[in-house]
């Protein structure tokens, strides 16, 4: 069955809006399983824009299902996760001024820094995926680098619509799943378009975060979380 995983960053963004106590990430991870979330995930940020080391510390007691932490190759963030030793880590790119993360990780520059990193989170036994653009070839080198999963950018799919761009994320999905990788998918996803990713059989899980926030303005979290996971199970036939 494909897997939801919610992204949570955003209640700290409102938090961070007033640098008040409220609302509290760990809240919306309780609510987000109760509806039938499958994971967890946020990412810690280099500039701690809204998730904060206590965040992470947090949820890792009470996350339930699986925590996934979003991060960069920085060595104070590395070493701070390799304490906390979340269940999952996908490792991604990160500017100061970019608004959301921007594409993948270039694992034909950074090969080396990103095999040594994964190298000392499997020491500590946390699995890890890598943030990666729907390029066939990131599966081989993916793996190469020791990785346990791949997670496809979809960013450029769910904002142009370019059905050429899911011919290449299907291909890159059935590469990496005959490696013996993990395939999952995120970014841009929202109701409208993640029936698309979903019907990928290969994707085993979608990390979701912006347009589930979103919609829990209007209709609230537990909802919010309940329709994506419909959709998504809907366009797979589960």
């Amino acid at each position: 069955m494909i897997r939801l995983g919610v992204n949570i960053d955003h209640v700290a963004t409102i938090r961070e809006a007033r640098k008040v106590a409220y609302p509290e990430p760990v809240e919306a991870a309780l609510i987000a399983e109760s509806a039938g979330a499958d994971g967890i995930t946020v990412h810690l940020r280099v500039d701690r824009r809204h998730i904060k080391e206590r965040d992470v510390t947090l949820l890792k007691e009470v996350v339930k299902t699986h925590l996934n932490v979003e991060c960069s190759l920085d060595k104070g963030i590395q070493d701070f996760i390799n304490q906390v030793k979340p269940h999952w880590v996908c490792l991604v790119p990160e500017r100061p001024e970019e608004i959301t993360t921007e594409g993948g990780l270039d694992l034909k520059k950074f090969f080396s820094e990103v095999k040594s990193a994964i190298e000392r989170l499997k020491s500590n036994n946390i699995k890890v995926t890598i943030f990666v653009e729907p390029d066939v070839e990131m599966a081989s080198l993916a793996l190469d680098a020791g990785a346990d999963a791949i997670e496809i950018n979809t960013g450029k799919f769910a904002d142009t619509g370019d059905f050429e761009l899911l011919k290449d994320i299907e291909k890159l999905a059935r590469k990496a799943s005959s490696l013996g990788l993990e395939v999952h998918a995120g970014h841009g996803l929202h109701l409208r378009n993640v029936g698309y990713i979903a019907s990928i059989h290969e994707i085993v899980e979608l990390n979701i975060g912006h347009a589930i926030i979103s919609r829990a303005v209007m209709v609230g979290l537990f909802e919010a979380v309940r329709e994506m996971k419909e959709v998504m199970l809907l366009a797979r036939g589960e």
